[in-house]
């Protein structure tokens, strides 16, 4: 197995800083504010030739293991303990504090090896600080800067045992456990997608408290993300690896989308775009409402903005077990669709409670339809074929007097599905006919759920060359 490395310290010390120059991306949110990251998050990080898993964690806080923060230092004890190194970080600007002290009593009881880090070392700013850190009892302390990249190479010299130990320890498990009946003539080079080598990517996203998090630890049967019944928990956009049915999935929890208006903080800000990114990323996005105040405004507006970016859709009613009258609220649901959801015909509803699992499988029966149908491609003699007929019985409006011709139609890309229609004067064509063609596409070849785009093109004139 790669080995894993925790960073841990308390917060504003610069760990998020340091996972980010780590895995050479922006991933996790850095703020001046303490206390921005509080799930963890893993990412595979690059330090030389090293390769090893690094888990930001949240900032350790003594606090009611009740509290939020109580609930934020359970997951950081529980990366403790899953991690074969733990780089203990303090701030060489500040100084050694209490709270440093105070956890690091906590790491030296457990068996996990400690490298201390005396980050924002740079200049002689943090020189007391990194004489301080020699007092923990920890080792030498690497004089570090996450933010310019200085201590590295030293950092380097103290991760190389601990990760040739997990390789060796890898490579000894693959000789035992090696496969004797591959077929080499019939494997397969280009992996379907929900295998282990291409998970189906998938963002959970909704309105804040619509409880995302707490689906994502019924997926997993374990605590894995920060729930609560406070609203806007989550802040970072974690993604975490989860296997349903012999079938590979990436999940991506994201912070709760409120109004823009609403949104003035600067961290907000961040986790919102952050959010934004997932599903970007993401190829089928699950929509979390909540059965108790469904099809919201902002509801709308997040399904809305999902399908502007092409994604394939799935509509979760989460908290349905709170629901007393179900068939007066399935009604109520079924009629929202009708009148709001003209854009995404035919998407797949399901209702669902993340808190005991009821309706999971079909969440994913229909995640995996949805995918199936984001990748649909239809021939083009069919295409043609549906088009003749739309031209006989209902021909585009003419303009000045003279009919606008379409010549031809072809469907160039999938993900979502994309057809293009060759036009005389595409320019004058209304958009009302445009959503008469892409609803004609949608129940001539049954494309229910996800987004579907139309555009024209100009085709040449053969004789424009031959005139005089």
């Amino acid at each position: 197995m790669t080995a894993t490395v925790a960073i841990i310290g308390r917060p504003n010390v610069g760990k998020s800083t340091l996972f980010n120059r780590l895995v050479g991306k922006r991933l996790a949110l850095v703020d001046d504010t303490p206390g921005v990251t509080r799930d963890r998050r893993s990412g595979d990080a690059r330090l030389g030739d090293l390769r090893f898993r690094i888990v930001d964690t949240a900032g350790l806080e003594e606090a009611e293991a009740s509290s939020l923060e109580g609930r934020m230092r359970a997951q950081t004890e529980e990366a403790i303990r899953e991690a074969d190194a733990c780089l203990f970080l303090i701030d060489a600007r500040a100084g050694l504090m209490p709270l440093d002290e105070h956890f690091a009593n906590l790491l030296r009881r457990n068996s996990t090896p400690v490298i201390l880090c005396a980050n924002k070392a740079e200049g002689k700013a943090g020189d007391v600080g990194l004489y301080d850190a020699f007092t923990l009892g920890f080792g030498d302390p690497i004089a570090l800067s996450a933010e310019h990249g200085e201590g590295l190479s030293e950092l380097y010299d103290m991760l190389r045992p601990i990760v040739d130990e997990a390789e060796e320890l890898e490579a000894s498990q693959e000789f035992t456990e090696a496969r004797t009946d591959v077929d080499v003539e019939d494997e397969e080079i280009d992996e379907p997608v929900g295998t282990r080598e291409r998970p189906l990517r998938m963002a959970i996203v909704g309105r804040p408290n619509a409880g995302k998090s707490t689906l994502i630890n019924q997926m997993l049967g374990e605590e894995r993300l920060l729930t609560g019944p406070e609203a806007g928990i989550t802040r970072d956009s974690i993604s975490v690896e989860w296997e349903w049915q012999d079938h590979h999935v990436k999940v991506f929890d994201t912070a709760g989308i409120r109004k823009k208006a609403r949104v003035q903080e600067k961290l907000e800000k961040l986790s919102v775009a952050d959010a934004l990114r997932a599903v970007k990323f993401a190829e089928v996005v699950v929509v979390t409402l909540d059965a108790t105040i469904s099809f919201e405004k902002q509801d709308l507006q997040i399904i809305d903005l999902c399908a502007r970016e092409g994604r394939a859709i799935v509509i979760a009613v989460n908290k349905w077990d709170l629901i007393e009258d179900r068939e007066d609220a399935w009604g109520h649901i079924k009629d929202s669709q009708e009148r709001y959801l003209n854009q995404l015909r035919g998407v797949e509803i399901v209702t669902m409670s993340g808190i005991n699992g009821q309706g999971l499988d079909k969440l994913m029966q229909a995640v995996f339809r949805a995918y199936e149908m984001w990748n649909k491609r239809i021939g083009t003699s069919s295409l043609n074929r549906w088009l003749e007929g739309v031209l006989i019985h209902h021909p585009p409006p003419a303009v000045s007097g003279r009919r606008v011709r379409l010549r031809f139609m072809t469907q160039p890309k999938t993900r979502p599905p994309h057809f293009v229609v060759f036009s005389s004067k595409p320019d004058n064509l209304p958009e009302s006919y445009t959503r008469y063609l892409v609803n004609g596409i949608r129940e001539r070849f049954d494309i229910k759920g996800t987004p579907v785009r139309l555009s024209y093109r100009k085709g040449e004139n053969p004789y424009h060359k031959k005139r005089n």
